[in-house]
C-alpha cells in the first residue's frame, strides 16, 4: 500500500470537520491492493456465513441478490490519508444477511472477512450491526468494478477502508479477535480514523 502525497490549499471549514486526524479529501477513487484483481464467474460465486469453522449458510449469487438492499452515502476514509466524501453504496446489511441466516443474532463477538484472492482482516461483531456496514454490490449506482472490489465487497465506512474487505467470499464469525493481513504485519487490530488507530499501539 503507497501513501498518496498531498498538498495545496487547507480544505474550508466544511471539509475540515468531516476529515479526521491525519486526513486530506480527494475526488477520484484510488486502487489500492496487495495483489492483482481477482476475476470472478458470477456463476461460480458463493457467498459462505460461518459459525466458527461450522458453514451456516451459504448463497448464490443470485440468491444473494433477492435479499433485501440497503443504500448508504457517506465519507470513506483510507489509513494511506485519503478521504473520499458523499460515496453512494447498495447492498445487503450484515444485519438482514444474519435475519437471513441465523435470525439475526452474530454467534460470537468477532468476525474474520475472507476474501477470493485470500485477504482477509478482522473485524468485532459490534461495529457489523445495527446498521453499519453491509456487503455492497454497487457503487454510484453501477455494479461494483472488478478493481474497486466487485461483485461484493464489505462495507464498514467508520473504520479506516482496509476493513472493507474486496472481493468477498466468507464471513466467519470467531470466539476471539484473530487478525487478518494487516493486522497481522502490525496495523491496528479496530481502525477507528476518528482515533487515529493506524498501527497497533496507536
Amino acid at each position: 500500500m503507497a501513501t498518496r502525497g498531498f498538498t495545496g490549499r487547507p480544505p474550508p471549514a466544511e471539509a475540515r470537520a468531516r476529515l479526521p486526524p491525519g486526513q486530506h479529501e480527494v475526488k477520484d477513487f484510488p486502487i489500492l491492493q496487495i495483489g492483482p484483481t481477482p476475476r470472478i464467474d458470477l456463476l461460480r460465486w458463493r457467498f459462505v456465513l460461518y459459525d466458527r469453522a461450522r458453514p451456516v449458510k451459504s448463497w448464490s449469487w443470485d440468491q444473494f441478490d433477492a435479499l433485501p438492499k440497503t443504500k448508504w452515502r457517506g465519507d470513506i476514509h483510507c489509513v494511506t490519508t485519503w478521504s473520499k466524501f458523499d460515496t453512494l453504496w447498495e447492498g445487503v446489511t450484515v444485519d438482514d444477511l444474519l435475519a437471513d441466516a441465523t435470525h439475526g443474532e452474530p454467534p460470537t463477538p468477532y468476525a474474520l472477512a475472507v476474501s477470493f484472492d485470500d485477504y482477509s482482516t478482522n473485524v468485532p461483531a459490534a461495529d457489523l450491526l445495527g446498521g453499519r456496514a453491509m456487503i455492497a454490490t454497487r457503487y454510484a449506482g453501477q455494479p461494483i468494478t472488478p478493481d474497486h472490489g466487485g461483485p461484493a465487497r464489505l462495507l464498514v465506512p467508520h473504520l479506516y477502508f482496509w476493513k472493507s474487505a474486496k472481493w468477498l467470499r466468507a464471513l466467519r464469525f470467531t470466539e476471539a479477535d484473530e487478525p487478518g493481513f494487516w493486522e497481522e504485519s502490525g496495523y491496528h487490530m479496530r481502525g477507528d480514523p476518528w482515533r487515529e488507530q493506524r498501527f497497533r499501539g496507536d
